[in-house]
């Protein structure tokens, strides 16, 4: 089956208040960002005959393999210029950085 979701989003940064609440029920990767609380308004299914089969083989580790070897100030740097989405709407940057550690 298809699962949809609807609803609306809100991010949450690691220097936000709820950000230790919200992250203690993940395992935090390498650059983890933010965590997004989404409030659901409605759910819909569907039967999914289109959709092909698929199967997870193993974890990407090119992420963390790149973070790992990055400096800590260099990508708080660059990360802090980013105020901008993909699509142009106004972001707030961390300022943090998460070693997945």
């Amino acid at each position: 089956m298809i699962l949809r979701i609807y609803g609306k989003g809100r991010p949450v940064l690691p220097q936000d208040d709820e950000w230790e609440g919200l992250a203690s029920h993940f395992t935090l990767l390498p650059g983890t960002r933010q965590i997004f609380v989404i409030d659901i308004e409605s759910v819909q299914t569907s039967c999914g005959w289109g959709v092909p089969f698929m199967e997870f083989s193993e974890e990407r580790m090119t992420l963390q393999k790149a973070h790992k070897q990055s400096d800590p100030a260099e990508w708080q740097a660059k990360v802090a210029k980013r105020d901008r989405s993909i699509d142009g709407l106004p972001t707030r940057a961390t300022d943090r950085y998460i070693s997945g550690d």
